[in-house]
């Protein structure tokens, strides 16, 4: 049995946990690999194409942890075979960009989200950051650039260049506000699509928004023709404005919303 890897990006992805909420937060959020298994199968029924994945310590904490990535990837890819599985590398001003580096090539999973300005601070590509991106690419691993502002193109163009891999159909999230507060305006998104517009390359990209405004973005971004990720890890609202009892319930609402079964 292999991992599945779709050509292009899946309409729906769903992000059930996150590095950051507990059970505090809602008792739903999967924590451990069994309720996130169980979670990702519930939802791919729902119409999610893909998962974003985190795996949390015995303490519920984020870890970048190749152990738990390669106990979690062999569940999933005998309960949800036709699921894309992505592997989140995100720093959460815990890691450093070495630890990054480290995690993806110990797994070398299906699918990895790398946030290009965490994995780059400086915003000038080393050897290293390129010899990643080239490795992952020559495995097969589907990479979403992970885009916090416009500016982010710019960087992961300049990287992508220097790797000499296609800059056009490359997986992206556009990450519109942010979990801490700061708000998700749906307008910002047309930003992003103004730099493509601006640097003349197609991006096959992606939202997420956070917290009440998130709708407000989803429904923008499939209007300009952009693919969502939805889930706990941004915001337990369904469309409703209801808190979602668990990630399942809200995919399915979303996806019967703007009809995005893969």
């Amino acid at each position: 049995m292999g991992f599945y890897q779709p050509e292009k990006l899946p309409k729906l992805m769903v992000a059930p946990n996150g590095a950051r909420k507990i059970k505090k937060d809602h008792p739903a959020v999967p924590l451990t690999i069994s309720e996130t298994v169980a979670t990702a199968k519930s939802c791919y029924e729902a119409g999610a194409g893909a998962i974003h994945l985190h795996v949390r310590d015995k303490e519920g904490q984020h870890v970048l942890d190749a152990g738990l990535y390669k106990e979690a990837l062999n569940e999933l890819e005998h309960q949800v075979p036709n699921m894309h599985i992505q592997v989140t590398t995100e720093a959460v001003g815990k890691y450093s960009p070495a630890d990054m580096r480290k995690l993806a090539y110990d797994v070398t999973p299906p699918g990895a989200s790398i946030g290009t300005s965490e994995l780059i601070p400086s915003r000038n590509p080393e050897d290293e950051d390129i010899k990643l991106y080239k490795y992952l690419t020559e495995a097969g691993t589907k990479i979403q650039h992970i885009l916090y502002q416009p500016e982010d193109i710019d960087l992961l163009i300049k990287l992508l260049n220097k790797a000499e891999i296609q800059i056009n159909d490359a997986w992206c999230l556009f990450v519109i506000g942010h979990y801490s507060g700061r708000i998700s305006y749906p307008e910002n998104i047309s930003l992003f699509v103004k730099k493509m517009e601006e640097q003349n390359i197609k991006l096959d990209w992606s939202i997420c928004a956070f917290g009440k405004e998130e709708m407000s973005c989803l429904e923008k971004a499939v209007s300009l023709g952009g693919k969502i990720r939805v889930g706990f890890e941004n915001s337990l609202f369904m469309p409703n404005g209801e808190i979602a009892t668990d990630n399942h319930m809200k995919v399915d609402a979303i996806n019967k919303l703007f009809k995005l079964s893969q």
